[in-house]
């Protein structure tokens, strides 16, 4: 007897789950034409994966309302809102919230900076901390203030600049008055007013108040000074400080004082300066009552009555209470002459003197 072969046919219950793939598979297949059919067929899958990822759970997060796919990633987002640090530092006990914070921090004790700046040497972690430490170089300062026209480098330091013009959220001195528009400024300011020292010299172990001030110690020790000055033959360890140092004989002074308009090479000098405007001298000498606007100056003046000459000249001996003096007694020695006139190009090894002499050309020139 002859079997008739029935056609074999597909129940229409079938499951997306079933039908997704092999509707996927007919669709990766090259088509050398396309007709109704095909577009259609084409346009319900791309619905049914639009429905699949709709289906899909999501955690929501009870405090913002952000969702994440894996509820470990809202885990995660979570401590932001809790504040909970779970990743510490096993070497200086420091917390983070994500892992991936803790291992970039780690790079501060094993040492590891590899991106470094051609022009001056300092090296950093990370390369987005070079590319901003690039900008003190190239003098890029993009942000300008609409108030008065000041610019500078990053954003951030124009917001922190924001507070002088609407005095709001500024962070006051409790010993002299002085406000700041950042916290971690007043921080290192308070210094001015205590004998805090937390940065030591590895090499001498000499103390400082400021990060700044040890980094340019530690040049003192650095054998390699391969930057030159063309004009006096002074060396320096960075290029940075050699372009600091020609302003001395180019007669640049790029900051100037809002009170009485004079020019300085230095920031340092114009703040010292500005204190003949202000009449801030919150440090009083406890023997004569003279007082100054910089603890430095105060303790130069408390060695007038103690005797103290901590400064000892390496060629003979002598000793000096300051150490600007000790260096100008050293060109005695060396003949150093780094002061040139601007009229007649005569040398000196101090600049007052130098300023003296060329007074002598304007008289001459006014007779």
């Amino acid at each position: 007897m002859e079997i008739k072969e029935e056609p074999c046919r597909i129940k229409e219950e079938v499951t997306e789950k079933l039908i997704g793939p092999v509707e996927v598979e007919e669709l990766k297949q090259p088509h050398h034409f396309k007709n109704e059919d095909a577009n259609a067929a084409e346009q319900d899958f791309t619905q049914k994966q639009v429905q699949t990822a709709e289906a899909k759970e999501l955690f929501a997060c009870s405090e913002c309302g952000k969702s994440y796919t894996y509820k470990s990633s809202l885990k995660k987002h979570m401590s932001a809102h809790s504040g909970e640090k779970l990743f510490a530092c096993t070497q200086c006990g420091k917390s983070y919230m994500y892992k991936s914070d803790l291992n970039r921090h780690f790079k501060v004790h094993n040492g590891d900076r590899p991106y470094i700046c051609s022009e001056c040497g300092s090296s950093f972690i990370y390369k987005g901390h070079l590319k901003e430490h690039m900008k003190i170089h190239s003098g890029e300062k993009p942000f300008t203030c609409a108030q008065c026209g000041n610019s500078f480098m990053y954003n951030k330091d124009l917001n922190a600049h924001m507070k002088i013009h609407s005095g709001e959220d500024m962070f006051e001195c409790t010993h002299c008055g002085k406000k700041f528009t950042r916290k971690g400024h007043l921080n290192v300011h308070l210094r001015v007013h205590t004998e805090d020292k937390p940065f030591a010299c590895a090499e001498c172990g000499k103390s400082f108040k400021y990060k700044s001030v040890l980094n340019n110690h530690l040049h003192t020790h650095a054998e390699v000074k391969s930057f030159s000055c063309d004009q006096c033959g002074k060396s320096f360890v960075c290029a940075s400080n050699l372009r600091t140092h020609l302003k001395v004989h180019t007669g640049v002074k790029p900051y100037i004082c809002a009170f009485c308009g004079k020019k300085f090479l230095h920031m340092s000098y114009l703040k010292l300066h500005q204190h003949t405007h202000t009449g801030v001298k919150p440090h009083a000498c406890s023997v004569c009552g003279k007082s100054f606007g910089l603890l430095s100056n105060l303790k130069k003046h408390q060695r007038i009555h103690t005797g103290e000459k901590p400064y000892m000249c390496s060629h003979c001996g002598k000793s000096f209470s300051c150490s600007s003096a000790v260096k100008a007694h050293e060109r005695i020695h060396t003949g150093e002459k780094p002061y040139p006139c601007s009229s007649c190009g005569r040398r000196f090894a101090l600049f007052h003197n130098m300023r003296s002499h060329e007074k002598k050309h304007r008289l001459k020139l006014s007779l």
